[in-house]
């Protein structure tokens, strides 16, 4: 099927010939933990498919196998865990030492909650200077520590889904226009990049706001929001701003989303299916772009 494409969208940079992985950024993804491997996965393949670089995956070291199992392209690193196979407090020096050598870090898909995964998780948003997209039970960490919100040390880019962003802000969001005044607001206050998930996404930096128009009632399944974490993560080590990988993920994502359910359907659509389709995505708008 033939579908118009927004013109208006933000481009990645062209690829020079003589360029090499190192030019396409290296991106660090944090999260995981016992059960939960698969977030990691999905993040990590679809940012390999988004043209990440140079790409490792900071899991706790019960399930690093696993998560290493599923693709032999990213690179995976073993964090110290707790009792229950989350990432232990222990991990922080490692994560410390991985972050200082990314270009943009992505972290929360499969993450599990407790007290020394909210002080990393607080700690990460405050003083790290690299852009860093925060999603899944990062963002309940900060939703338990809201006054950190405004304090980034870097580029953020916040993706929650809309019970996520209840918890973040204390308010309801029922109608389109109120999510749209209130994922301004935020983005506007905390000086952040606001991604609000779900029919007719959302993408605000607090100045301007856009609505985007790709996506299907398909995408209502487990690891679609780890699949565009991933690919966020990987335009912004590409060398696009927070503002920009919003627009353009989103987008792609939900274009991805379109594409597998033509030719699979929405009720059978997974979350795997999105990376499947990804390289047809950014094809599409390749050709609409020339």
């Amino acid at each position: 099927m033939t579908r118009p494409v927004n013109r208006q969208l933000p481009r990645l940079p062209a690829r020079l010939a003589e360029s090499h992985k190192g030019d396409y950024g290296r991106g660090l993804l944090v999260g995981g933990s016992q059960g939960m491997a698969g977030a990691m996965a999905l993040a990590g393949q679809a940012a390999l498919r988004a043209g990440v670089g140079l790409l490792k995956l900071a899991v706790p070291d019960v399930c690093q196998a696993t998560v290493a199992g599923f693709e032999p392209s990213y690179m995976t690193v073993g964090l110290a865990s707790d009792a229950e196979g989350r990432i232990a407090a222990a991990a922080r020096e490692m994560v410390i030492e991985q972050a200082r050598q990314a270009t943009a870090i992505g972290i929360g898909p499969g993450l599990g909650q407790s007290d020394a995964l909210d002080e990393l998780v607080v700690w990460m948003y405050r003083i790290l200077p690299t852009p860093m997209v925060v999603d899944a039970d990062a963002l309940n960490a900060l939703a338990r520590h809201p006054d950190v919100l405004g304090k980034a040390g870097g580029p953020r880019i916040l993706t929650p889904h809309p019970g996520e962003f209840v918890r973040l802000t204390g308010l309801p969001a029922e109608s389109l226009e109120t999510r749209r005044a209130q994922a301004f607001e935020l983005a506007a206050r905390c000086k952040v990049v606001v991604v609000l998930k779900g029919h007719q996404t959302l993408v605000s930096d607090g100045k301007k706001t856009v609505t985007n128009p790709t996506g299907n009632p398909g995408m209502a399944t487990g690891g679609a929001g780890d699949v565009l974490t991933g690919l966020l993560t990987a335009l912004v080590c590409q060398g696009m701003s927070p503002w920009e990988a919003g627009q353009l993920g989103v987008y792609v994502h939900g274009l991805a989303g379109d594409l597998a359910a033509e030719q699979l359907g929405q009720v059978s659509l997974i979350a795997s299916d999105l990376i499947g389709y990804l390289p047809a995505a950014f094809q599409a708008l390749e050709v609409a772009a020339n």
